[in-house]
């Protein structure tokens, strides 16, 4: 019995020129994507924290959070007396900020990792049932 794969490739062949060479991907190395999604996650974490950080830089150095505190203090009538006044620091600080921002990194990094080696695992499940990938490669 031939695979899907295999009628997939039948129906799609055709001369050229060059020599065509075709492969199947019938195996990945779970432990070559988990070390490779690895790497990539992260640096898509340290991207994360980096954009935290920025992020809290941009809406400090712009004015922002002043604009935001005029705001809460003329809604809450803190304005008129110092000891009543709200800020937004109180709450939301650059250490925090920081903070949140390497703990999502961390999880970015140990999720994504995960997910790929679930991934492939998967995938290798699945190359019994189709077959696995068939690509085509030509030397012109």
């Amino acid at each position: 019995m031939t695979s899907v794969a295999d009628k997939l490739a039948q129906k799609t062949e055709r001369r050229t020129r060059g020599k065509q060479v075709r492969l199947r991907l019938v195996q990945v190395d779970v432990w070559s994507v988990v070390k490779m999604a690895f790497w990539i996650a992260l640096f898509c974490g340290l991207a994360t924290i980096v954009a935290f950080i920025l992020g809290w830089v941009v809406l400090a150095n712009t004015g922002v959070l002043d604009s935001i505190n005029a705001l809460l203090n003329d809604v809450t009538g803190g304005g008129e007396n110092k000891k009543n006044s709200v800020s937004v620091e109180q709450f939301i600080n650059f250490g925090s900020v920081a903070l949140f921002g390497a703990v999502c990194g961390v999880l970015q990094i140990i999720v994504y990792t995960a997910l790929a080696a679930v991934g492939a695992f998967v995938y290798n499940l699945l190359v019994r049932v189709t077959g696995g990938l068939v690509f085509g490669f030509t030397n012109n």
